[in-house]
C-alpha cells in the first residue's frame, strides 16, 4: 500500500474567450478532458475493489472507512508447510557460500510472493501447554526425523510414540542442562540476583539452555539459522521458548547495541577467530558494558578435550591463544573459567576503549559515522563499537536489577524524539489499562492457552510489561522505519527485534499464539501492502491462535474482509475509551487441514 499523491482531477477553464481557437487545440483539449474523466473514475473503482492496489492515507481520505471486497485465499501446496520466505532452502543455490551468506535473509521479490494459506502438517493438533511443553511436543506438529537421528545420542530430543521428548541435553551438556547452568551460576554470581536478565544463545540447538533459564528469571533470545539441523527454532517455539531465525554472517544481527546482559555459545560452530574476529565484534556490539560472553566447547579445556575434537593439542592451544588475544584487543577480560566453560566480561572502563584510537590498534575503534544501533540489513564492520559515554546507566552494574528495571525509565529514552521519564510513565499506565480491557475481550489472555506472543509494532514494550506476571513471553518488534525504541525495550529487561513488515518475519509457520498490533496499518499503509502483511500474520499464527488488531476505524472493516478470506473469525469491539476513530478487531484463526493430499 503506497501513499497516493492526491486525487486525480481535471480543471475547467471558466473564462470565455472571444478570440477563436484553432480546431486542433479544441480537439486536443476536449480529448484530454475526456480521458482525464475516464482515468479518474477508473482509479476510484480500483481503489475500492482491489486490495493489492495502492490506497489513500486515512489522513487524506474522506471519513468513510476503507471498503474491500472479500476474496477467499487458496491453500498452498503441502510442500510449503514449513515455508520461511526469506530463508528458503530452495533458493540457497542463488547465493554465495562465503561465510554462509546463503543462510541470511533473502526475501522474494513481489512477483514471487505467495498469495495462499500455509497448511499445517497432517495430524497437526493444538500444541501442548506450558510448562509441560518445555519437555515434550507433538511429533506431527514438527515432523522432522533427521535431527532426532543425529542428536538423540546427545539428548537433544528423542521420539517416543506420538511425541518428541526433550531431556534437556546438549552437545556440551549431554547429562542435562540443569547441572550445566548450575556450574555457570557458580562462575557468574550475577545470574542469581537479578543483575543478568537478558541473554542471547547463538547456535541454540533446540533451546534447552534458554528454556532452563526461564525458571531462573533470565529471558533468552535463542538464535539459529535454518540449516541441516532441521527446524531448531521451530522446535524451540513449539516448546514455548523465545527464538528467532538468524545467523552471524555478513550482516549485523537485528538488535541494538548494548542490548543483552549475557551471550552464550555452546559448541555453536561459529569460527570466532576467523575473518579478523568480525563475529566476535558483533557479539561485542550487542553485549552491554559489563556483560558476559560464555563459551563452552573448543578450544576451552583443550588440554583434556582435544582428542575428541578431531584435531591436535597444538592446534587447539593456538586457537585458544588467538581467541584470548582477540578478546583482549576488544576490551574483554577473562572473568572465570572451570572445566569446559570460560567466561569473559566486556569492559565498562573507558580507558581500554580510548586505546583503540591508536593508529596501530586492531581491531580499531569504529568512526563516529558508524551508527551503533543500525541493524537492519547493515553490513558487519571490522571495528569496535565503543559504548556511548553519555549514558551513565548503560553498564550492567548500573542498570537496576530485575524486576526493578522494568519500571525505571532508561537513560536511552532521551535519544528518542519526545522521549522522557514522564512519557515513559504515561505509556506504562496506558498499557496497563489497555491490557486490562484486552483480557475482558479475550479471556484466554493471561491463561495457559496463550504462550508465544508478538507485539508487532511496540514503542517502549508497555504491552509486554503489563503481562510480565502471566505465563507467556512477548517478542517486541520495532519497525526498521520507526523511531528506534528497541534499546529502551532491552534496557527494561525485555527482548525484541527490528523488522520491516513489508517482508516476512524470521520464524517458521505456526509459531505464535497471539499477534498484537497497534495502528500498524495506519503507520505503514504507505509502504506495505495490507494483504501481504495479513497473509504473513496467518503464516506465523498457530491454528486456533488469536490476533488483537487495534486500528483506525478507517482500516478495521477492510482488515476484517481480508481476514474472512483467510478463514479467520473476527469481531469488532470498542476500545477501553469507546472512541469512534479507533476500534479493536479480535480474531481467531481456524484449524484446517490441506484438501490436497497428493501435492507433495
Amino acid at each position: 500500500m503506497k501513499h497516493k499523491d492526491g486525487k486525480p482531477g481535471s480543471q475547467v477553464d471558466k473564462s470565455s474567450r472571444a478570440v477563436p481557437l484553432s480546431i486542433m487545440v479544441v480537439v486536443l483539449c476536449g480529448f484530454s478532458f475526456y480521458l482525464g474523466g475516464i482515468f479518474c473514475s477508473e482509479k476510484e473503482r480500483f481503489l475500492i475493489k482491489e486490495v493489492e492496489k495502492p490506497i489513500q492515507s486515512p489522513k487524506e481520505s474522506s471519513s468513510s472507512p476503507l471498503q474491500i471486497k472479500s476474496v477467499a485465499f487458496q491453500e498452498c501446496s503441502r510442500e510449503y508447510q514449513d515455508y520461511t520466505p526469506c530463508t528458503d532452502p530452495r533458493k540457497w543455490k542463488k547465493y554465495g557460500l562465503h561465510r554462509l551468506t546463503f543462510m541470511e535473509r533473502h526475501c522474494p521479490p513481489v512477483f514471487e510472493r505467495k498469495e495462499c494459506l500455509i497448511p499445517p502438517p497432517n495430524g497437526y493438533q493444538s500444541p501442548i501447554k506450558w510448562p509441560k511443553s518445555r519437555t515434550e511436543c507433538w511429533y506431527r506438529n514438527v515432523p522432522y526425523d533427521w535431527i532426532n537421528k543425529q542428536k538423540s545420542n546427545q539428548n537433544w530430543l528423542r521420539k517416543e510414540g506420538e511425541k518428541f521428548l526433550f531431556p534437556g541435553g546438549g552437545t556440551m551438556f549431554p547429562r542435562g542442562v540443569g547441572a550445566y547452568v548450575d556450574l555457570m551460576q557458580d562462575l557468574i554470581p550475577e545470574m542469581l540476583d537479578g543483575t543478568v536478565r537478558t541473554a542471547i544463545d547463538t547456535g541454540c540447538g533446540v533451546a534447552s539452555w534458554g528454556g532452563d533459564l526461564l525458571d531462573r528469571g533470565i529471558l533468552t533470545m535463542s538464535l539459529a539459522p535454518r540449516d541441516n539441523h532441521e527446524a531448531q527454532v521451530q522446535f524451540a517455539l513449539e516448546r514455548g521458548i523465545p527464538a528467532i531465525l538468524g545467523i552471524i554472517s555478513t550482516q549485523r544481527l537485528p538488535f541494538p547495541s548494548s542490548s543483552f546482559d549475557m551471550a552464550h555459545c555452546s559448541r555453536c560452530l561459529i569460527p570466532w577467530t576467523e575473518f579478523g574476529g568480525i563475529y566476535l565484534l558483533e557479539v561485542h556490539r550487542i553485549l552491554r558494558p559489563g556483560g558476559f560472553w560464555v563459551l563452552s566447547g573448543p578450544p576451552v579445556n583443550y588440554k583434556n578435550r582435544w582428542r575428541g575434537w578431531n584435531t591436535t593439542i597444538e592446534e587447539q592451544k593456538n586457537d585458544y591463544e588467538k581467541l584470548t588475544d582477540l578478546l583482549t584487543s576488544m576490551c574483554f577480560k577473562l572473568y572465570n573459567k572451570k572445566d569446559d566453560i570460560a567466561v569473559w566480561q566486556k569492559s565498562s572502563d573507558s580507558t581500554c576503549y580510548q586505546q583503540l584510537s591508536r593508529p596501530d590498534a586492531y581491531p580499531p575503534k569504529c568512526d563516529d559515522g558508524t551508527e551503533p544501533d543500525a541493524a537492519w540489513y547493515t553490513p558487519l564492520r571490522p571495528c569496535v563499537v565503543v559504548p556511548d559515554p553519555k549514558y551513565k546507566d548503560l553498564g550492567l552494574n548500573s542498570v537496576p536489577k530485575w524486576p526493578q528495571r522494568l519500571k525505571v525509565a532508561p537513560d536511552r529514552i532521551s535519544a528518542i524524539h519526545g522521549g522522557s521519564a514522564s512519557t515513559f510513565k504515561h505509556d506504562d499506565t496506558k498499557w496497563k489499562e489497555r491490557v486490562k480491557h484486552y483480557k475482558k475481550l479475550l479471556p484466554a489472555l493471561g491463561t495457559d492457552k496463550i504462550r508465544n506472543v508478538m507485539d508487532m509494532n511496540t514503542a517502549y514494550g508497555g504491552f509486554a510489561a503489563s503481562m510480565v506476571d502471566d505465563p507467556l513471553w512477548v517478542m517486541n518488534v520495532v519497525s526498521s522505519y520507526a523511531p528506534n525504541t528497541l534499546a529502551v525495550v532491552f534496557d527494561r529487561g525485555l527482548i525484541g527485534t527490528y523488522h520491516d513488515w513489508c517482508e516476512a518475519f524470521s520464524t517458521y509457520p505456526r509459531t505464535y499464539d497471539l499477534l498484537h498490533l497497534d495502528g500498524l496499518f495506519t503507520a505503514e499503509s504507505q509502504r506495505c501492502d495490507m494483504k501481504y502483511v495479513l497473509l504473513e500474520m496467518d503464516r506465523i499464527l498457530r491454528p486456533n491462535g488469536y490476533t488483537i488488531i487495534r486500528e483506525s476505524s478507517y482500516f478495521v472493516d477492510a482488515v476484517a474482509a481480508i481476514a474472512k478470506g483467510m478463514r479467520w473469525g473476527c469481531r469488532k469491539e470498542e476500545t477501553e475509551y469507546g472512541i469512534e476513530k479507533e476500534k479493536i478487531l479480535v480474531c481467531q484463526k481456524k484449524l484446517w487441514y490441506s484438501s490436497n493430499q497428493n501435492s507433495r
